[in-house]
């Protein structure tokens, strides 16, 4: 029998119990089959997980646990753009299967499972809309989320993806002002989908705004300036643009249209934390946790910083709401060292998409390479 006060003392309940869900960024097949994500579940307050081209290229490149499909797959004569998606879509409806009862526990908000769109449609509205029916329709679970960059094209696929009643996690959001188009793309989805006379309580959406990276970028610049002042600021713009988000999340499912929608049934598209593994050792390993605590959040987690979170994070309960006249001032100094914001991001989304497509063809290859090996 679980000791409910031991349970309710550790760093990730009380981070629960702020209002946190946590989703784990990571899945493998060797994760599921030895019951680690089951164990994380009960022991670490995970109640969710995401998934993206880079993880699953880590799973597949290491262990056996996908041996006897790939066998399957090759003596089938599936190619490798087939293989991957039965491979990376019987992973998460799996995991699904093992989230069933905390999606149903919570009404649809956590317990959840996300696959994302192959990062080469990025910039293709049309062919990322039909592969996100083809991910839902193979996974079939309800508590799955259909990955979608959050790039200009994206914005279009993201409407046209809720408004069919399919769930999104958009990720790759870094800024503001594309979070806010983000907002309004999920907005109009749900608009489109009452019209449809589809159940909008059963549509759902996170929107993942990226952190550490904000960081890594803008830190490099404030180091190429060199003054005291501008390295002073270093470490404090992606904890600043993340509460800045949660004001702009705030905001926006404050306006009328918005409580429109959710007096229909409609769901907030809540935050997500994404990217909340430190890069630079000299930061604190739990600071991407720790310091961006609100109601109504999602923080995905690598494993080694949910583990850090779990040893020794402290939750000192909200560390957002009221934070926003600091934060504007850590933006606003940092501009006056002559960084642009706009360019940041800009290069942020391009490197993103690009990572992602380079994850997604050692996928391939490694696929390839299984496939060619079990002839």
């Amino acid at each position: 029998m679980t000791d409910i006060q031991t349970t309710a003392t550790t760093p990730t309940a009380q981070l629960s119990a702020a209002g946190v869900s946590i989703w784990l960024d990571d899945l493998s097949r060797e994760r599921i089959q030895s019951e680690g994500l089951q164990k994380l579940i009960a022991e670490k307050n995970v109640v969710g997980v995401t998934t993206n081209p880079t993880i699953f290229a880590g799973a597949l490149a290491k262990g056996e646990a996908y041996d006897a499909q790939v066998a399957e797959l090759a003596k089938a004569g599936k190619g490798v753009t087939d293989s991957v998606f039965e491979i990376t879509t019987s992973d998460v409806a799996n995991a699904c299967d093992i989230f069933k009862p905390i999606y149903d526990s919570t009404n649809g908000f956590d317990g959840r499972v996300s696959i994302e769109v192959e990062p080469g449609l990025a910039h293709d509205a049309a062919k990322t809309i039909e592969q996100a029916k083809s991910l839902h329709s193979r996974v079939d679970r309800e508590n799955v989320l259909i990955k979608i960059p959050a790039t200009v094209e994206g914005l279009e696929a993201i409407t046209a993806t809720i408004a069919e009643g399919i769930s999104v996690n958009v990720t790759l959001i870094f800024s503001l002002e594309r979070y806010r188009a983000v907002i309004n793309a999920y907005l109009t989805g749900l608009e489109q989908a009452k019209a449809k006379g589809i159940d909008l309580s059963k549509v759902h959406s996170v929107a993942s705004f990226f952190v550490s990276r904000v960081d890594t970028e803008i830190d490099k610049r404030l180091e190429a300036v060199g003054t005291d002042e501008a390295k002073a600021l270093k470490s404090k713009a992606g904890v600043a643009n993340a509460q800045l988000a949660y004001e702009v999340y705030e905001q926006a499912f404050a306006t009328e249209r918005a409580k429109g929608l959710l007096a229909e049934g409609g769901n907030k598209q809540r935050p997500l934390w994404a990217s909340t593994g430190v890069k630079d050792p000299n930061v604190l390993d739990t600071t991407y946790v720790v310091e961006l605590v609100a109601p109504e959040v999602v923080n995905t987690m690598p494993e080694k910083t949910l583990d850090a979170t779990f040893d020794h994070g402290v939750i000192t309960g909200d560390t957002i709401t009221g934070s926003y006249a600091a934060a504007n001032k850590v933006m606003d100094d940092i501009a006056a060292q002559g960084i642009s914001y706009d360019d940041v991001v800009a290069v942020l989304e391009s490197e993103g998409v690009d990572k992602f497509i380079v994850s997604w063809n050692e996928l391939l290859d490694t696929v390839t390479a299984a496939l060619d090996a079990a002839k």
